[in-house]
């Protein structure tokens, strides 16, 4: 189970720093649009806002992490 856990951990790092990453991204196209106030929002985003936003990715990737470990647990460890 040791192997199992460090595997986990460094999967939950790896999401940690690719939604920084995106999300400093993000954060600067947002400024570099501010200075342009009527700018047309992209049809991608218009489509789906809410999976286009890094903070609700990372919610749903944690969940679904989350409930695999939990269930993992449940069938593996002797009661």
């Amino acid at each position: 189970m040791g192997n199992l856990t460090m595997i986990l951990g460094i999967i939950a790092l790896l999401i940690l720093a690719a939604s920084l990453i995106y999300t400093i991204k993000v954060g600067r196209l947002v400024g570099a649009r501010k200075s342009n106030m009527d700018t047309q929002i992209n049809e991608k985003v218009q489509e789906h806002p809410y999976m286009r936003n890094p903070v609700f990715l990372t919610y749903v990737i944690f969940g679904i992490l989350a409930l695999a470990f939990i269930f993992y647990l449940a069938y593996t460890v002797v009661w």
